[in-house]
């Protein structure tokens, strides 16, 4: 089994050698693909934390394995995907490759198997690159959004404050929320990061989708403290901070005030997990 299941992923990396290729180039130069480089080694540390050893495996359904199989292959081969945009050309054929794993899976070890460990196989999607009209999207959304969140910050702070869509103006400074500011790549990670933390300590559906509903808003927030501290720390300390190394490399710190703000929210869902006078699963 493990023999035809390396056989196959060697075969897949012939298969898609340059597509997959791409993704990672893409990744390391896309800070909105970026969290893409993360997506293989969590998905393989997850699997070894939710494969059930005592799942045996069988031939129970391994066809639908074969239908993966044949549906990537024909995904790759088929011409209908050059009429598209370069971009959504690659992202199908990452899907492609992904449903190949999967059905590699299915077809060596079982359904059984692959049911134990269906959370990190689906995490697998994520390598799937976001097509570039889709990125712009968001990133456009995130800019609006943090200047409006930006504004109400300096509003609270009594500090005079016009806003004219993505540019703020407070006295002495005028501030565009560029594509650059919309820290698509930190709120790209908090997703990535939310979504494991929330697999591996939530029991119930709900409790999952609502700690990642709160990444949303927590995004925005995040990013506007950035732009609200810095612009104050400039205006008011030393006009050094408004080019600086916190303007420059300071979404890390945000990110990880995100991460810890996440955890925070985590620990307050997990409460009534343990609690016995809860039902199992509510």
């Amino acid at each position: 089994m493990r023999v035809g299941f390396a056989a196959l992923l060697g075969l897949s990396l012939l298969i898609w050698w340059s597509p997959l290729s791409a993704c990672f180039r893409i990744a390391s130069t896309n800070e909105g693909q970026t969290y893409i480089l993360l997506v293989l080694p969590i998905s393989v540390a997850l699997t070894y934390h939710d494969v059930k050893k005592n799942v045996r495996a069988n031939t129970i359904a391994r066809w639908i394995g074969w239908v993966l199989l044949c549906t990537a292959i024909l995904i790759r081969i088929s011409p209908w995907d050059r009429l598209n945009p370069s971009s959504i050309q690659l992202s199908v054929k990452i899907f492609a490759v992904v449903l190949w794993w999967i059905g590699s899976v299915i077809v060596c070890f079982g359904f059984p198997r692959c049911r134990s460990i269906a959370f990190p196989l689906c995490f697998l999607l994520l390598l799937i690159p976001i097509p570039e009209r889709i990125l712009d999207w968001i990133a456009e959304w995130l800019q609006h959004d943090s200047a409006v969140a930006t504004t109400v910050l300096f509003k609270a702070a009594q500090v005079p404050v016009t806003r004219d869509d993505v540019m703020l103006s407070i006295p002495g400074l005028d501030i565009e929320v560029a594509r650059e500011c919309s820290s698509i790549r930190s709120s790209t990670l908090l997703f990535v990061a939310t979504l494991v933390l929330a697999h591996l300590f939530l029991r119930s559906w709900w409790r999952r989708g609502l700690l990642l509903l709160l990444a949303i808003p927590l995004s925005i927030a995040k990013n506007a403290i950035r732009i609200f501290t810095i612009a104050e720390l400039g205006t008011r300390v030393d006009p050094g901070f408004l080019d600086g190394k916190l303007h420059h490399y300071g979404g890390i710190v945000f990110l990880v005030l995100a991460v810890a703000v996440q955890i925070l929210l985590l620990l307050l869902l997990m409460t009534d997990q343990t609690n016995p006078n809860i039902r199992k699963g509510a």
